[in-house]
């Protein structure tokens, strides 16, 4: 009886942990390009990224821009529709990494909680949702909702806060940071976060 349960128990246990990889594997990880923007022509946006290489990608009438500024904590409210870019803790919060406050026009953007590629290279986690509570109790927490679930996350002292509104395409001038999200053939944009005044987009 002890075999037979001891193989239960390693049996669950190698189950349990399949079904995570299995989880991980599934969650879709969104790979965003971060550089500055050296020219836009013929619909096609050329900008150096980090590691000093140049790449080109092209812009369609479906290529939504949004402008990105420095905020606060206090830009921040309960019902605020926010994205965090942020890393898994132990006790299953989660710490932001960054926090981007959504013009209320732009509510819903890319809601939902995914794989997120960060500006190292590592892989975390991106939520986009609606704020329901906030606590400062044991650092400023926030309670985040979206479809089909919610998260804690924590946003340390010194992390980034930024302010995103719609944007426009003359504002793609050289020398401005920006975050290029490749549609899904690659040699698209289905979307660029630009920095506004020389700030550079932290998601």
């Amino acid at each position: 009886m002890q075999l037979k349960h001891a193989l239960s128990t390693t049996f669950g246990l190698l189950m349990l942990s399949a079904a995570v990889i299995v989880t991980a594997a599934d969650m879709p990880v969104i790979k965003p390009l971060r550089g500055t923007v050296e020219s836009v022509s013929n619909n096609t946006l050329t900008f150096t990224v980090r590691s000093g290489a140049q790449q080109t990608i092209g812009l369609t009438d479906k290529t939504g821009i949004n402008r990105v500024s420095k905020a606060n904590i206090d830009s921040i409210k309960s019902d605020s529709f926010i994205g965090s870019a942020a890393i898994p803790q132990a006790n299953g919060t989660l710490k932001a990494l960054e926090v981007t406050v959504f013009d209320a026009s732009l509510k819903g953007s890319g809601e939902g909680h995914y794989g997120w590629q960060n500006a190292d290279g590592s892989t975390g986690t991106m939520t986009n949702g609606t704020v329901g509570k906030l606590s400062k109790a044991d650092g400023r927490t926030l309670t985040v909702n979206y479809k089909g679930g919610e998260k804690q996350i924590v946003v340390p002292d010194d992390v980034p806060i930024a302010y995103v509104e719609p944007g426009k395409a003359d504002e793609l001038v050289k020398g401005t940071k920006i975050v290029v999200f490749p549609a899904a053939d690659g040699t698209t944009a289905r979307g660029i976060a630009v920095g506004k005044d020389g700030f550079q987009p932290p998601m």
